[in-house]
């Protein structure tokens, strides 16, 4: 009996060159995708943190609002102690300075035309003294959050008069 030998087998190098080069073309895109993959999630997280912190500090500030609020009501009452009355104005701008710091900013309503994105109507006054949906005067001040509406403004708005002969 003859012994067989074990037939080598041949190897083609540019056959495994092919291979080599295709392996690393897909290794390649594998990381370039992973690559991609890890900066949008790098993105999201840091977009996310970005509206926690906001959403946070619009939690933090909105409750301060009523204390502000007071403090206007406080500064409108007369007072015989001036002094005391000048600390308290001393005391609410530094709150709204400090507040505004944080991102808080109160909106203008007086004499602005009523936009219901910004504004409650409380009250509408038949009036020819104003422009027609014009903010007449403000109950309670709104405040934008980072330039995100925190609390709309409590208004009183004009209204042209009807006319009677239509």
């Amino acid at each position: 009996m003859e012994e067989s030998n074990p037939v080598a087998e041949t190897v083609d190098p540019l056959a495994e060159r092919d291979q080599l080069v295709q392996e690393k073309a897909e290794l390649e895109s594998r990381l370039l995708r992973r690559q991609a993959d890890f900066e949008n999630l790098r993105r999201r997280v840091e977009r996310e943190r970005a509206e926690l912190a906001e959403y946070i500090g619009m939690e933090s500030v909105g409750p301060l609002l009523p204390i502000a609020d007071d403090f206007e009501r406080a500064l409108k009452v007369e007072c015989a102690d001036k002094e005391y009355a000048r600390g308290m104005e001393l005391i609410y701008q530094r709150l709204l300075e400090t507040l505004g710091k944080l991102g808080l900013e109160p909106i203008e309503a007086v004499g602005r035309p009523f936009d219901p994105n910004l504004h409650h109507a409380v009250d509408m006054v038949q009036t020819a003294e104003a422009d027609d949906q014009t903010v007449l005067d403000e109950y309670q001040r709104g405040y934008n959050f980072r330039g995100r509406l925190l609390r709309p403004s409590m208004v009183r708005v004009a209204v042209q008069p009807r006319n009677e002969d239509q």
